[in-house]
């Protein structure tokens, strides 16, 4: 069988500076700024994970946000230790929650944000107390 490895998360913003913006305030992403056939680009390095985020244009033909849960590709999940600090700390960011740090078995703790373009970022703990 193939290897096969990540490559990319593809988001879709009307304001690709302000999602990646919000990205390096919250979780310390690299912005990374290009140009693509004379346009500008905008890509992130979250956590190592390549982010690359397409300017939408307001023509009406790219289809609204999901909300979470949905059928298919449902969030994006970040390791994290500490997971209450951590909460706190992007509390006072402004960040948006959706589920408050939750124990979901011994020793894993899981919370919900709600990111640009109503994108679902999951962080957990599995090393919680």
């Amino acid at each position: 069988m193939a290897t096969f490895t990540h490559d990319h998360v593809h988001l879709r913003s009307p304001d690709p500076e302000g999602t990646a913006q919000y990205y390096e305030r919250m979780f310390g992403a690299e912005v990374l700024r290009s140009t693509q056939q004379g346009k500008p680009r905008v890509d992130l390095d979250l956590c190592g994970l390549k982010v690359f985020i397409a300017q939408v244009m307001p023509d009406g033909k790219t289809g609204a946000a999901p909300t979470s849960p949905y059928l298919g590709l449902d969030h994006i999940g970040l390791t994290v230790r500490g997971i209450d600090a951590a909460v706190a700390e992007l509390k006072a960011k402004g960040a948006e929650f959706t589920m408050e740090p939750t124990t979901i078995r011994p020793n894993v703790r899981i919370a919900f944000l709600r990111g640009p373009q109503n994108v679902s970022i999951e962080l957990i703990d599995r090393n919680a107390a």
